[in-house]
């Protein structure tokens, strides 16, 4: 992918508790990064607008990747780059990319899997039609498979 295929970026800037002994983000904060970017993604589609949080569909993270690949220093300035690729039956996948300011630095890649369940405990369940619609209208293409 090229930064260019993701519609939709939040920027931040690298905190000193997000460093590590070596001086750069410590490998963890990444999926923290993806989080934030995942928020703020679902904040432009309109989910928190058009979901109450008792009435919100539930979804658990049922798979993680990360791709590192380059090192993020102290107060660099990071763009979290996030796109819905595909919307299954239960699941919807997620990309990611964090890049530099300047757009040609690519620090990592990384894909999540959100699993929508009945309830907190439950098992797999359909995403809601009205749900994906949603993801679909923001994305400007077919998101179902």
């Amino acid at each position: 992918m090229v930064r260019s295929d993701f519609r939709f970026h939040v920027t931040k800037r690298v905190r000193y508790a997000e460093i590590d002994a070596q001086a750069v983000v410590f490998n963890s904060r990444y999926l923290e990064y993806f989080d934030i970017g995942i928020t703020e993604y679902w904040r432009a589609v309109g989910v928190y607008d058009r979901w109450p949080a008792h009435d919100s569909p539930e979804f658990h993270v049922a798979r993680a990747e990360v791709d590192y690949k380059a090192p993020i220093l102290l107060d660099a300035e990071i763009d979290i780059c996030v796109r819905c690729e595909r919307i299954g039956r239960s699941s919807m996948i997620y990309l990611f990319e964090l890049h530099g300011r300047d757009a040609e630095q690519l620090y990592a890649g990384g894909r999540l899997v959100y699993v929508h369940v009945a309830e907190a405990q439950g098992a797999p369940s359909p995403v809601p039609d009205e749900f994906a619609d949603m993801f679909e209208a923001f994305e400007g293409r077919p998101l179902r498979a």
